[in-house]
């Protein structure tokens, strides 16, 4: 799975024309990980999450999904049903990677939904730097501030622990939008 994460990583990479995609040299086997999800049935409410909505925080995710099907996708502000299919795999963009590529690849957002009577599988490999990596921009011009992947995770917890859920990204802008409000303010 790392091999095929790196490859495809490497691929995006260079169609951005980019050779030398440097955050490569920093993910290895020990920031990698494996996640086998089970989502057990749950015949009360056909809308529950297995997963609420996010989007991950690494620079790809590699998925296996079974045949109970339950992924889904925002696309075009609606979900997206990803139909099963056990000969392909799905790869995410991560954060990291959007933030890398300033924006050009996009972390998608997504869900799982249980299913009212069989359990759902699934296995996902995660692509991540080393914690002290500085996720820099393909561009000298970024939008993001520069920050660590162990700066992001930790600020993923805190915004988890502090609201319910991951703020991510916006959190690393170079302007947010009090910012900006306070520079345009007339003086």
């Amino acid at each position: 799975m790392s091999e095929l994460a790196c490859l495809i990583a490497g691929v995006l990479a260079e169609n951005m024309g980019y050779s030398g995609h440097s955050f490569l040299e920093n993910c290895n086997k020990n920031t990698c990980f494996i996640r086998l999800n089970r989502y057990p049935p749950c015949p009360f409410s056909p809308e529950t999450f297995g997963l609420t909505p996010h989007t991950d925080s690494d620079f790809l995710t590699i998925l296996y999904q079974d045949q109970v099907g339950g992924l889904q996708l925002m696309k075009d502000s609606k979900w997206v049903a990803v139909k099963p299919n056990p000969h392909a795999l799905i790869v995410n963009i991560g954060d990291l990677f959007q933030a890398w590529s300033n924006d050009i690849y996009k972390s998608v957002e997504h869900k799982v939904m249980v299913n009212r009577k069989v359990d759902r599988y699934s296995v996902a490999y995660f692509l991540c730097p080393s914690y002290e990596s500085t996720i820099g921009s393909c561009k000298k011009s970024s939008p993001y501030k520069s920050f660590t992947f162990g700066e992001f995770r930790q600020q993923v917890q805190e915004d988890v622990k502090r609201n319910g859920h991951k703020v991510g990204l916006s959190r690393f802008l170079q302007y947010n939008n009090q910012q900006i409000q306070k520079e345009m303010a007339p003086h």
